[in-house]
């Protein structure tokens, strides 16, 4: 099938005008010379790639940490209603058999790919590797140090399925820990009030990724730089960002875009089970009790535990906020297919990759959303 006259977000990071094919679940030709004559036009509406959304605790109820394979399967399906095809659900700071359990979930929807779901392309183990002080919502009492032996057990247990681990750089062993652990997947540095010199060692060692930039780390000083600045100083490190509106003001994403450039940020919902609720929702984080207030999952003592967003939507924040289109989409589709190893097979609209795309109007309104080239139904 064909598909013609669409403004498409093609390989090179850019918009084309013209067509492009879809056989057999896989993307085909894409800006062909000659299309048939029973194409599918599309008047002129905005095709981008599926998004993936790299950190995200669940929706719907749901969380990944649970452990239970339902509700993965409802988190999967919310996910593929607001645009995100493929996912890497995040753990949370939990005891390891509580890990194992989750972890395992993830294999099994891997295996069944249930239909109209977003496919579950690795996982984020946030934690327990921690700062205490910067521990947010994360639980206190199963904080760890870092372990590689452990990690690694958990990584095998899962078939290799952990994209992205998460560590402190200041915590004991963090650099020996990041060189070990890079050779297996991404290694993150997240939850840290660790100063320039213990960051600048981790991401040397081999860490390429920053969790959730700003949020649970010290922020940006002049006489002690801290860790954004030995993440912008490192080419090779690319650096989250939640971008719902509650977390961090337009101004200081704009700024993030301007220090990372659009070539190494990645948008993250980092939402809770609370996505999807109502307002006033009371919900579990990590064995801690929170509620959906304002927009925004909060503990008791107001700590902002979670967002309630989906990923579609902070793109079209970002978007609001005058990040340019083409650095937002891709900070929504290829650089995070990228952090998780997934780009042979999704990320980009190219010839060979599955066909997970999304048209919608210019202004990122009335969305149909595609997975392996069937309509969402």
């Amino acid at each position: 099938m064909y598909y013609r006259n669409a403004r498409i977000f093609c390989g090179d990071f850019q918009f084309h005008l013209g067509a492009f094919e879809v056989k057999d679940g896989r993307f085909g030709k894409v800006l062909p010379e000659q299309v048939p004559a029973d194409a599918i036009d599309l008047g002129g509406a905005t095709v981008i790639p599926g998004l993936i959304d790299v950190h995200s605790h669940g929706n719907s109820g749901a969380d990944f940490s649970d452990g239970d394979y339902e509700g993965l399967k409802t988190m999967a399906h919310y996910y593929a209603r607001c645009g995100v095809t493929s996912f890497a659900p995040a753990s949370m700071t939990l005891p390891y058999d509580v890990l194992e359990k989750a972890f395992a979930t993830a294999v099994q929807l891997t295996e069944e790919h249930p239909e109209n779901a977003a496919v579950l392309r690795g996982i984020q183990m946030e934690g327990p590797y921690f700062s205490y002080k910067k521990r947010g919502a994360q639980n206190p009492d199963y904080l760890k140090n870092p372990d590689f032996d452990g990690f690694q057990k958990l990584y095998d247990g899962c078939g290799g399925l952990i994209s992205i681990v998460d560590v402190a750089p200041e915590l004991p062993g963090a650099a020996e820990f990041a060189e070990k652990a890079s050779k297996l997947c991404t290694v993150s540095v997240a939850h840290t009030d660790s100063d320039y010199e213990h960051a600048k060692a981790v991401f040397d060692a081999g860490a390429t990724h920053l969790t959730h930039l700003y949020n649970a780390m010290p922020g940006i000083n002049h006489r002690n730089p801290g860790v954004i600045p030995a993440a912008v100083e490192n080419p090779g490190v690319r650096a989250e960002i939640i971008c719902d509106g509650y977390h961090i003001h337009p101004a200081a994403v704009r700024l993030a875009f301007s220090m990372f450039g659009g070539e190494r940020m990645i948008l993250v919902s980092d939402s809770g089970r609370c996505a999807g609720l109502p307002e006033g929702s009371q919900f579990t984080l990590g064995g801690q009790t929170a509620w959906l207030r304002d927009g925004v999952g909060r503990l008791e003592d107001g700590t902002i535990a979670c967002s309630a967003a989906n990923l579609w939507g902070c793109l079209t924040n970002v978007l609001r906020w005058g990040i340019k289109e083409e650095d937002a989409v891709r900070a929504a589709t290829w650089n995070p297919a990228c952090a998780i190893s997934a780009e042979q097979e999704v990320g980009s609209i190219a010839e060979g990759k599955v066909a997970d795309f999304i048209v919608c109007n210019r202004d990122y309104t009335e969305k149909q959303v595609f997975l392996a080239g069937r309509a969402l139904r």
